[in-house]
């Protein structure tokens, strides 16, 4: 039997085997995605407390270097 565009045919139901399958992959691939979250927000945060690091000393070695100051035209 061939279906005919537009035509629906309701899913198959599914047997507790699957069922149970299913949910074992789910809560795999929650974990694993936990774990890569985890690492993420670990990468994050280490390059966080580096830059700031790094901003602190800055600050703390003196102002900053001025760039050349743009010369200003005298009126006559």
């Amino acid at each position: 039997m061939t279906k005919t565009p537009g035509q629906f045919e309701p899913p198959k139901p599914i047997t507790k085997a699957e069922r149970e399958a299913r949910k074992a992959f789910r809560q795999v691939d929650a974990g694993k995605a936990m774990t890569e979250h985890e690492t993420a927000q670990k990468a994050f945060s280490a390059n966080r407390e580096r830059l700031k690091a790094e901003r602190l000393a800055r600050e703390a070695a003196g102002p900053p270097v001025s760039a050349k100051k743009a010369k200003t035209k005298k009126a006559k």
